[in-house]
């Protein structure tokens, strides 16, 4: 047993990147394998598209084509779009099968950046690969590749931005260039990605107080997040329909929790129709939960299989760092910023939509799933030092 492990640790960053290819491999082959896949806004992303190619990729021109009162600003779409012209124009008939392997590109690397990640912060090799399996085994990450839409490409710029900011807690220092731009991609590729610029300016505001990465003061601010951001959603839907009621987009958003709805097109999952004030708070807290659910009563036994061992390896996960990471502050920063990015997208849907399939938790996933490899780092450590301690003793 001790030949078997010495060898794990000598060769284990061949192991780790043997793994990596496996499971990007396993991936592929699921995705392709299930075809691309077209949904309603995919067809509304290959007009526009079409549309840009029509005005020769002149943007300006492009951005002025669309004026809806419900839908975002053109300018917000502008990545996706652009790639899928690209796509149009080489590829021609064949542009979403093209489009399909962009995407699986972005996933390679997405992978590639997940492992130098966690390496930065000093998360051994073999324990990065541990967590790969799980990747391969996420129904997100077998899902959203082989669509025609924005989320691929989001979620390999949301792990681009973990990257920067991983790299700046360890060498003690802000990339504001790296970020800024990082945050501009963002912008352009989704409109919801407030959330995630939101995380990444405060996380750096927060990043020189050390006292804050104590586990007592992290445990006590998000705990005070989740209960008092239902809080201040219900004011601010007090205020919309006091004020702001007649506005389209807004009223979009307040219309919905008239209802007592919790996730988009998932009846089974509303509420009565709140009557008083403690039913909206009700209704947010209750949306923010339910924007981690790994259950829905269409999705397929394994769906549901593998969204909970996903879930419960993460959720594990927290507590056992609560339990080992004390003394570590990079590493305690480290996951804050993973907590607090995760805790930002769940609550911007929450006030706006989660969608009925879960696809917007879909740029997260891999940033939770870091949480494995590195509480596992943590538990190696304390059990070093343990040895070591007793070596010393006797």
């Amino acid at each position: 047993m001790n030949v078997f492990f010495s060898y794990l640790l000598k060769n284990e960053n061949k192991i780790l990147y043997l793994t990596l290819i496996l499971s990007f491999l396993l991936i592929c082959y699921y995705n392709i394998s299930a075809g691309y896949s077209i949904s309603s806004d995919s067809k509304r992303l290959s007009m526009w598209a079409d549309q840009l190619i029509e005005l020769n990729f002149n943007f300006y021109n492009f951005f002025l084509i669309e004026k809806s009162v419900l839908r975002p600003h053109l300018l917000l779409f502008s990545v996706p779009v652009f790639f899928i012209a690209l796509c149009k124009i080489f590829f021609v008939n064949f542009w979403q099968f093209a489009f399909l392997l962009f995407n699986l590109i972005l996933i390679f690397i997405s992978l590639i950046i997940f492992v130098k990640s966690l390496k930065l912060v000093g998360v051994r090799p073999i324990l990065i690969t541990l967590g790969l399996p799980l990747i391969v085994v996420s129904a997100d990450v077998l899902t959203w590749p082989r669509f025609v839409l924005t989320d691929t490409i989001y979620a390999f710029v949301v792990l681009v931005a973990i990257f920067y900011i991983f790299k700046g807690i360890v060498n003690n220092k802000i990339y504001f260039l790296q970020l800024i731009l990082v945050m501009i991609t963002l912008f352009i590729t989704r409109p919801s990605s407030f959330s995630i610029n939101f995380s990444i300016i405060f996380f750096m505001i927060i990043l020189n107080f050390h006292s804050f990465f104590k586990i007592k003061s992290i445990v006590f601010f998000f705990l005070a997040l989740l209960f008092s951001t239902p809080i201040l959603f219900a004011i601010f839907y007090s205020i919309i329909e006091l004020k702001f009621n007649e506005i389209a987009k807004i009223e979009f958003i307040t219309s919905m929790v008239k209802v007592g709805m919790i996730v988009h097109d998932r009846p089974d999952t509303w509420v009565d129709q709140p009557k008083n004030f403690f039913d909206i708070v009700y209704i947010y807290f209750l949306r923010l939960i339910y924007f981690f659910n790994p259950y829905a009563s269409t999705f397929s036994t394994l769906h549901i299989i593998l969204n909970i061992i996903q879930t419960a390896v993460i959720i594990i996960s927290i507590f056992l760092w609560f339990y080992v990471g004390k003394k570590i502050i990079n590493i305690n920063k480290v996951i804050v910023y993973i907590l607090l990015l995760s805790f930002s997208v769940a609550a911007f849907h929450s006030f706006i939509l989660i969608d009925y399939d879960w696809r917007y938790r879909f740029p997260i996933i891999l940033p939770l799933i870091m949480l494995f490899p590195i509480t596992l780092e943590l538990l190696f450590r304390t059990k070093s030092k343990m040895i070591s301690k007793l070596t010393n003793i006797n």
